[in-house]
């Protein structure tokens, strides 16, 4: 995939892929433990070491949800600050710092075809995983980052309510408290303060300091100003 858009170090992207042909991305949970795994590792300056995951599970470091950088390898370098993310059935959601030149690309790069290639061959399939390319746009205002915290983070998965998105808004709390226990999205982290390995919070750290503040704006937005969303889709 070629440099498709010069963002620039510093600027602040959202970043969506989808399945080819609008497919899953994914069939059961481990592949998704494997997804959030690239998320961490893969987000590195350097090149991995050859058969790094093999390497991780004889060093007793591969276990789903935890992420420890090996002592041996060279200090670790992020190509992103990952503010949030979000995967869903058909595609995923990600708000990105570009934190060195062309990070975003490399990053994208890196782990959608890591990813690919561990569905292809667990799968024993051939082809493209994704749709193309990713999407993007670039973050312009401090407005449109706030809510992207929770079109990305929030949205996403109250849209997964068996009773529809209209249902989870009008029962807030309920699915505010759900939402928090999806396992693929960042939300958890905010919403309760707590760190998240694979994220790097930057001025979201300081945007929700508290957690009240994050559930406050989540609540605002679902329930009165849901129309603004429509800004940040891609």
């Amino acid at each position: 995939m070629g440099y498709r858009d010069q963002f620039g170090t510093d600027t602040y992207v959202h970043v969506c892929n989808r399945g080819a042909k609008k497919l899953p991305i994914y069939r059961e949970e481990g592949d998704l433990w494997r997804l959030l795994a690239n998320f961490f590792y893969l987000n590195h300056q350097e090149s991995m070491p050859e058969n790094w995951i093999r390497k991780l599970k004889q060093s007793g470091l591969w276990t789903p949800g935890v992420y420890s950088w090996p002592k041996e390898w060279e200090p670790r370098a992020p190509l992103v600050a990952i503010l949030a993310f979000c995967i869903m059935h058909n595609h995923l959601h990600l708000v990105l710092k570009e934190k060195v030149e062309k990070g975003i690309p490399k990053f994208m790069h890196r782990m959608s075809m890591s990813y690919s290639k561990f569905i292809n061959e667990k799968y024993k399939e051939t082809g493209s995983l994704f749709q193309g390319a990713y999407r993007s746009r670039v973050v312009t205002d401090d407005a449109y980052l706030r809510h992207l915290a929770i079109y990305v983070q929030v949205k996403n998965p109250f849209e997964l309510n068996p009773k529809g998105l209209r249902y989870a808004i009008e029962n807030f709390d309920t699915s505010f408290e759900e939402a928090k226990t999806y396992t693929f999205t960042s939300v958890h982290a905010y919403a309760t303060g707590e760190d998240n390995p694979i994220l790097d919070k930057d001025i979201y750290g300081e945007m929700f300091a508290q957690p009240e503040t994050f559930m406050q704006l989540a609540r605002d937005t679902m329930l009165y100003k849901l129309e603004a969303l429509d800004v940040c889709t891609l």
